[in-house]
């Protein structure tokens, strides 16, 4: 069966496609901030294997991972993890900027530059759960949106370099999602939060294994997904 690695397995998206590959059989390989979190997904999904790395210091992931079994084959890296805080960039602190971007883009950069010989050697995939502020800034979300414009062009750039390799690589633009980040984003706008308005975790899940499941001869490299008006 297939290995597939994910952050942010724990809520929303990622606890959605995990969810999915794991009733299908697939083999997954969790990536957990801390030991608790890591128990709680092993109880979530039996036979999942755990990785426990914090994202938000992604210098320190190397040798966190150095000191952890990983597997010698992986065919798919799917980044799910990412933090939200918003703001005007007249009030927005350092702190702000650096925490959305160490998790957004630094990371997933570095976990995929750690993991790449195993993409290689499986011909795999490397899938980046961007957003809708990946491809257009709304005031109050300059920091996030850098973040995620970033990591749009992590992907274009990790496409073209990896291509000799067989290794794809495709991203996902989901508008805004029923998700605890999506009510923390609300409570930070100061407004009410209807789940039942946004896309619902299940629907990104159904296009995300569509990409990870396309023929060999084919990838989509770039998939936006908005809500039903």
């Amino acid at each position: 069966m297939p290995l597939h690695l994910l952050t942010g397995a724990g809520s929303g998206i990622g606890s959605a496609l995990a969810a999915r590959l794991h009733a299908r059989g697939d083999d997954l390989v969790l990536l957990a901030r801390n030991p608790g979190r890591a128990r709680e997904l092993e109880e979530r999904f039996p036979g999942a294997q755990t990785i426990v790395a914090d994202l938000a210091t992604p210098g320190r992931l190397s040798w966190a991972l150095s000191k952890q079994h990983l597997p010698n084959r992986i065919d798919s890296l799917i980044h799910i993890a990412g933090v939200v805080d918003l703001g005007p960039v007249i009030d927005l602190p350092v702190a702000l900027w650096e925490s959305q971007l160490n998790v957004n883009l630094v990371s997933p950069a570095e976990l995929t530059r750690l993991l790449l010989p195993q993409l290689r050697m499986s011909k795999g995939q490397v899938l980046f759960v961007n957003s809708g502020a990946g491809l257009r800034a709304a005031p109050d979300w300059a920091a996030y949106a850098a973040s995620k414009h970033g990591l749009k062009a992590l992907a274009e750039s990790l496409r073209a370099e990896e291509a000799a390799y067989g290794v794809r690589v495709s991203s996902i633009f989901p508008g805004r999602t029923a998700t605890p980040m999506q009510l923390r984003v609300h409570q930070q706008e100061g407004k009410d939060y209807d789940p039942a308005a946004f896309i619902d975790p299940e629907s990104v899940a159904t296009s995300m294994l569509t990409m990870l499941d396309l023929p060999r001869d084919a990838q989509i490299t770039d998939l936006s997904i908005r809500p039903t008006p």
